[in-house]
């Protein structure tokens, strides 16, 4: 399924005048059972993204002792108490969303020396149930994490299930155009090629490349 995808962003990005390698397929492996995601692995792939700050620490550590150097991006909401844990996990965290979690990463940042990427969950939906800075919003916490001297490398939405992605892929775009962001972290499983069209930078891909997820059930 891994090689579909590729071919997929191959396609849609021919379509849109864009080269393939702009693309930069993020395969999700939240809560997949290991055989799938070392059979990604063993098909070369090496940049994965992860919901859950304790999955991704009982996992990653292991595989990349097996595998090597792999990119793990944090795409999930992070609690402000494992922001900690978190730097020294990913390479880049994808739902920087408040004034106190950009607070907690700039004195991580600075006790470490080094930061991973950061991008700004936007919540284009206006849905009060999702984490995001408001649109209207975006434009003033940007410019208080580069304050703060964050590494600030784009924008990140999750459309609204029940909508067309398309404008708010390009509200995304015109947030991150106007603030002089280049990273543009949108677009999944059902609607990625609709992202690319629109100048997306990051695809968040699981279920089509995995299969489909099975939850534990919860106690």
């Amino acid at each position: 399924m891994l090689e579909t995808i590729r071919a997929r962003i191959a396609r849609a990005c021919a379509a849109a005048g864009r080269a393939p390698d702009a693309i930069r397929l993020i395969a999700v492996s939240k809560v997949q059972p290991l055989d799938r995601v070392v059979a990604v692995l063993e098909q070369g792939h090496r940049v994965f993204g992860e919901n859950y700050v304790q999955e991704a620490a009982g996992k990653w550590p292991g595989l990349r002792d097996r595998f090597g150097p792999v990119e793990v991006h944090m795409i999930g909401p992070l609690q402000t108490n494992k922001a900690k844990v978190a730097v020294g996990l990913f390479d880049a965290i994808h739902t920087l969303d408040r004034p106190s979690l950009a607070e907690r990463l700039a004195r991580l940042a600075q006790d470490r020396g080094a930061c991973p990427d950061l991008f700004v969950q936007v919540n284009t939906g206006a849905e009060p149930q999702k984490a995001g800075v408001l649109p209207s919003e975006a434009d003033a916490f940007i410019g208080l994490c580069r304050g703060m001297d964050l590494p600030v490398r784009g924008l990140m939405c999750i459309p609204p299930e029940d909508q067309d992605s398309t404008p708010h892929f390009a509200a995304l775009a015109g947030i991150a155009a106007r603030n002089g962001l280049a990273g543009l972290s949108m677009g999944m499983s059902s609607d990625f090629e609709a992202a690319i069209a629109a100048g997306a930078t990051h695809v968040r891909i699981g279920s089509a490349i995995f299969g489909e997820r099975s939850y534990p059930p919860r106690g």
